[in-house]
């Protein structure tokens, strides 16, 4: 036989129990007393059984009463967890997630793409978005001012984060218009070695070597131009002549203005651009806009 009793009548029940008097009970409830005993005669009904004994002297619990007692306060408990599961489940879905960039993640809408999916699920999470320098790889993370960040790889301590790579693009070098090399349609790497670079700060550690192409110089090391944090920075720093640079296909219309134009070059492995959280950060939020992403990245390697 299946019995449907309300979670109130439980409360209600175990109240009066723990009072052994109706009035005290009620005031507990915030319910007038006769609504109570009503409440406790219905239970009683529902379960075929007398759950307090009532006499002259007070209330006692009935034999039945002692049985049900502890299974009461039990389900009352698990409910209370179960409702401050959903309620923290809730304020999670509502808090603000902050996403940060360096340079502009647009990607023919990946951005948006991504924002798009991630409102689907998180209707009413606040969603910001804020540009963090070029002295801090990790986009925000380090320091805990944003949540999830478009960051490009390699990161210095990768074993902290979780990157999933949503663009991989050629390397391009972007050269002043005037620049020899800016007459051919395609760079060889070995054309560069003795070119004076634009080095990112020396605070974003392996980032900076990746973009200076370490790895792919057969131990001559770098000429460092000057020092950018930027993308004004850097055009002001090619169109001065201070030195050449290795720039992601994407970006390469931040930089293609008067005065620079990029060209493709051979012997670089390619760039990755990567959403990236925290590795002991398991918010709903920030798996969601993970998820979201991810989802965007295999729906575009499929087109």
């Amino acid at each position: 036989m299946i019995i449907d009793v309300h979670g109130r009548e439980l409360r209600y029940f175990v109240a009066v129990a723990e009072e052994l008097h109706f009035t005290r009970a009620a005031e507990r409830l915030y319910v007038s007393q006769p609504a109570l005993s009503k409440q406790i005669r219905a239970l009683e009904q529902q379960l075929g059984a007398e759950l307090f004994v009532r006499d002259k002297r007070g209330v006692e619990l009935s034999p039945a009463g002692e049985v049900l007692l502890p299974y009461a306060r039990r389900v009352l408990e698990v409910w209370t967890e179960a409702s401050d599961a959903l309620a923290r489940a809730e304020a999670a879905r509502r808090v603000r997630l902050v996403v940060g960039w360096s340079t502009s993640p647009g990607r023919d809408g990946l951005l948006p793409a991504v924002r798009s999916r991630f409102t689907e699920r998180f209707p009413e999470a606040e969603l910001r978005v804020r540009q963090v320098g070029w002295h801090d790889a990790t986009v925000g993370l380090t320091d805990g001012s944003s949540d999830v960040a478009f960051a490009w790889l390699p990161l210095a301590e990768p074993e902290r984060y979780v990157c999933t790579v949503v663009a991989e693009e050629p390397r391009l070098v972007a050269v002043p218009e005037t620049h020899p090399l800016a007459a051919r349609q395609v760079v060889d790497f070995a054309e560069l070695l003795d070119e004076p670079f634009l080095a990112l700060p020396e605070s974003t550690g392996p980032l900076r070597d990746f973009w200076l192409a370490v790895d792919e110089r057969g131990g001559v090391p770098p000429r460092i131009g000057a020092v950018v944090a930027g993308t004004e920075e850097t055009y002001e720093g090619l169109v001065g002549g201070l030195g050449v640079v290795l720039v992601a296909a994407g970006n390469a219309p931040l930089l293609s203005l008067g005065g620079v134009v990029t060209r493709p070059v051979r012997g670089l492995s390619p760039s990755r651009l990567a959403v990236v959280h925290r590795a002991n950060d398991e918010r709903p939020l920030v798996r969601g806009y993970v998820q979201a992403a991810r989802q965007v990245a295999a729906a575009r390697a499929t087109a």
